[in-house]
C-alpha cells in the first residue's frame, strides 16, 4: 500500500537508506537526498516500481537488484584532462611549488578519491613523469586512487581505454604513455605499479596520510553540508603542511575558510591552513571522527583550562589572528565574558577598548617582541566606584620561536589607590571620556552590524547559487551516464540481431537440405520445429502446430506409440528408433522409420527431443 502523504513517502526513504547501510555497508544517509531519489527513482522504474516502500520490498526478495542499484547511485562519469584548463594550472603551478618544497630523495604522495575507473589518477602519473622523469616518478611517487565501485576499481585497474576515451589527451603524452592493444590502448606497465588502486568509503574509512596533492573532484557534491564538513576535516589531517587540495568547478569550500584557502578560487585548487593552537587540533580532529585522537586532546585541553581558571589573577589570551582564546574565571566574572564569546575578534568585545585599548598595544607587543605593563589602569565598576588594575602584556611562542598570541593579565590594585582623592577625580574625567568612547564604539557596532548583515545576505544568495549549480553538474553527468549506457545498449542490440539473423538463415538451411522429416520438441512436447518434408508427409503447415502438443496431432503418425521413446531420450538414452505403420496426407499407407534424439542446451542440458521422420523403402519393398 502506498505512503499516504509525501513526509510518509520521506521517511520510507530514509528506511530504505537505512537497510541499505545495515546489509550492505553502504551509508548513503551523507548524500543530497534530490539527487539519491532521482538515482533510486531511474532504476525502480526499470522495474515498474512506483514507490520506494515497494521497492524496499523487492531488495529484500531479490538480493541481485543491488548490484545494478549501486552501480546507478555511483555515477561514474570521468575523462583524462577534465577541464583542461585546472588540469594546466595545476601542472604548470601547483605540482612544480609543492615538488620545490621537497627533498630530492623524499618520497611524494597524491591521493585521487572517487577515481571511477581511473581517468584523473592516471592523468596525475603522466603530469608528474613529465615533471620528474620516468625514472625519478617510479622511486619516488606514490598515486593512491580510491572508490567504492568494486566494478569501476577493476575496469581502473587494467589501464586499457578505447580510442575514443583518449583522444582528449594530446598526441604527444598519448604516443609516449599509451601503447596499443588489439582495439584498446594501455597505459604504460612500469609507471602503472605506482598507481595502487583500492575500495575506500570517504564517509567510513579512515584517510590516506602524508599527502602532497589530494584530488577529489565532483564527488563531495553528492553529499550534505555535514558529511562534507567531515569528510574535508579528513583531508585536511591527510594533507602535508605545503599540501594542496584539487577540487570539481562546483565546489568552492566558502564555509571551511579554517581548513583550507585558495591557490585558485576559479580552478577549484586550495592550499592546507595549518591548526597552529591545540584547540584548532582538537577542533579539526573532531570534525574528522578521529575519537580516539580527539579523546587525548580533549583531555589535555581540560587540564589546562583547570588550572587556568583557578588562577587569582585575570587573564586572557589572545591569538595571532586577533580572536580571543582563553579567558580564565575571575576574567570572565570581571569583564562580563561569556564563554559563547571564545572565538570571537577581540575587537567584537568590550574588554578590547574597556578599561584600556588592547588592539594598539597587542601589535605594539609583536612589533616589538616583548611584554609590556600598564600601571594603574582604572575601571568603573557598575556601583559606581572605581577599580584600579595593572595590565601586563606577555607574547606567546611555539617551540620558542613563533608567535602564536598574546597573554594580557589583570591585577587589581584598587587598595593603593583608596586615599588618593587626586587621582579619583583624574579616573572620573578618564570615565567621562571613555563613556564617549563607548558611544562612537556603539555606534560603529551598528555600522559594523548592519554590514554584517548585509555579507551574510550575499552568502545566502551565493550559497544557493552554489547549490544550484551543483544540482546542474550532477543532472548533467546523470544525462551523459544515460547516453552512454543506451549507446551501449544499442550496439549491443545490432550484434545480437545480426547473429540471430545468421543463426536463422543457417538453420533454416539446414532444415530445408534435410530429406527426411524434422520435428523438434521442447520438455513439455510442444512442437517448435516443423519443416517441409514434415508437412508433405502428414499435410499440417508449420504455421498450424508450432507450439502445439505433438500428442493433439490427429494426422496419420500414431504419435502415442512414440511416447516410450520420446520420454527415453528425456531420461538419458542418446538415440531410440521406432518403426510404425503410417498413412500419408494423400491417403497412402507406408512404413515410416523414426529416431529420436535428445536437444542438447548450452548448459549440456537435454531441453527437447528432435524426431528425424523416413519413409522405410526396405520393408515396403
Amino acid at each position: 500500500m502506498p505512503p499516504q502523504n509525501a513526509q510518509d513517502e520521506v521517511q520510507i526513504f530514509e528506511d530504505l537508506l537505512e537497510f541499505l547501510r545495515r546489509t550492505r555497508g553502504f551509508d548513503f544517509t551523507g548524500y543530497k537526498r534530490s539527487s539519491l531519489q532521482r538515482r533510486f527513482t531511474k532504476q525502480m522504474h526499470t522495474h515498474s516500481i512506483d514507490t520506494f516502500g515497494e521497492y524496499l520490498d523487492y531488495l529484500e526478495v531479490h538480493p541481485e537488484e543491488f548490484t545494478p542499484l549501486f552501480n546507478t547511485i555511483l555515477i561514474n562519469v570521468t575523462s583524462f584532462f577534465r577541464d583542461q584548463p585546472a588540469w594546466d594550472y595545476l601542472w604548470h603551478e601547483v605540482l612544480p611549488t609543492i615538488l620545490s618544497k621537497k627533498a630530492a630523495d623524499e618520497p611524494i604522495r597524491l591521493w585521487s578519491a572517487g577515481c571511477a575507473s581511473g581517468e584523473e589518477a592516471y592523468t596525475l602519473a603522466m603530469i608528474l613523469a613529465e615533471l620528474l622523469g620516468p625514472v625519478q616518478f617510479r622511486q619516488r611517487v606514490k598515486i593512491y586512487a580510491t572508490d567504492v565501485d568494486e566494478e569501476a576499481l577493476a575496469e581502473a585497474r587494467h589501464a586499457s581505454y578505447r580510442l575514443q576515451d583518449i583522444e582528449v589527451i594530446p598526441q604527444a603524452l598519448r604516443d609516449k604513455y599509451f601503447e596499443p592493444l588489439a582495439e584498446s590502448y594501455v597505459f604504460r606497465a612500469d609507471l602503472r605499479r605506482s598507481v595502487i588502486f583500492g575500495r575506500h568509503d570517504l564517509v567510513q574509512d579512515a584517510p590516506i596520510s602524508r599527502l602532497d596533492l589530494m584530488v577529489c573532484r565532483n564527488t563531495l557534491m553528492y553529499f550534505n553540508s555535514e558529511i562534507q564538513g567531515r569528510i574535508l576535516a579528513r583531508f585536511h589531517f591527510a594533507l602535508n603542511p605545503n599540501g594542496a587540495i584539487f577540487l570539481g568547478k562546483a565546489e568552492m569550500l566558502l564555509t571551511h575558510a579554517n581548513l583550507f584557502t585558495p591557490i585558485n578560487l576559479q580552478h577549484r585548487i586550495f592550499s592546507k591552513v595549518s591548526s597552529s593552537t591545540m584547540r584548532d587540533r582538537l577542533f579539526v580532529l573532531a570534525q574528522s571522527g578521529d575519537q580516539e585522537a580527539g579523546s587525548r586532546l580533549a583531555v589535555q585541553v581540560r587540564l589546562r583550562d583547570a588550572a587556568f581558571n583557578v588562577s587569582t589573577i585575570a587573564q586572557i589570551v589572545v591569538d595571532f589572528k586577533g580572536h580571543l582564546m582563553m579567558a580564565n574565571h575571575l576574567a570572565r566574572s570581571t569583564f562580563g565574558i561569556s564563554l559563547q564569546d571564545l572565538g570571537k575578534p577581540l575587537q567584537d568585545l568590550e574588554i578590547s577598548y574597556r578599561p584600556l585599548e588592547l588592539r594598539s598595544l597587542i601589535e605594539q607587543v609583536y612589533n616589538e617582541q616583548q611584554s609590556s605593563v600598564l600601571k594603574d589602569v582604572p575601571r568603573t565598576l557598575p556601583d559606581g566606584s572605581t577599580q584600579f588594575l595593572d595590565v601586563q602584556l606577555i607574547p606567546l611562542r611555539e617551540n620558542g620561536s613563533e608567535l602564536i598570541g598574546v597573554s594580557i593579565s589583570f591585577t587589581d590594585v584598587t587598595r593603593y589607590h583608596e586615599l588618593q582623592t587626586e587621582v579619583q577625580r583624574s579616573n572620573q574625567d578618564l570615565e567621562t571620556a571613555n563613556e564617549e568612547l563607548q558611544s562612537s564604539n556603539e555606534e560603529l557596532e551598528t555600522t559594523n552590524e548592519e554590514l554584517q548583515s548585509t555579507n551574510e545576505e550575499l552568502e545566502t544568495t551565493n550559497e544557493e547559487l552554489q547549490s544550484t549549480n551543483e544540482e546542474l553538474e550532477t543532472m548533467n553527468e546523470e544525462l551523459q551516464s544515460t547516453n552512454e549506457e543506451l549507446q551501449t545498449i544499442n550496439d549491443e542490440l545490432r550484434l545480437r540481431t545480426s547473429e540471430a539473423n545468421q543463426a536463422n538463415a543457417y538453420l533454416n538451411s539446414i532444415l530445408a537440405s534435410i530429406k527426411a522429416g524434422v520435428a523438434v520438441l521442447d520438455r513439455q512436447f510442444n512442437i517448435l520445429t516443423w519443416n517441409q518434408e514434415t508437412e508433405d508427409f502428414w499435410g499440417l503447415r508449420s504455421e498450424e502446430v508450432e507450439g502445439k502438443s505433438f500428442w493433439n496431432l490427429d494426422i496419420g503418425l500414431p504419435v502415442d506409440q512414440l511416447r516410450e521413446a520420446i520420454r527415453a531420450c528425456l531420461n538419458g538414452e542418446n538415440r531410440v528408433e521406432v518403426v510404425l505403420e503410417t498413412i500419408n496426407r494423400r491417403g497412402q499407407a507406408f512404413t515410416c522409420r523414426v529416431a529420436c534424439t535428445p536437444l542438447i542446451g548450452i548448459d549440456n542440458e537435454r531441453q527437447g527431443v528432435i524426431l528425424l521422420m523416413e519413409a522405410d523403402t526396405s520393408i515396403n519393398s
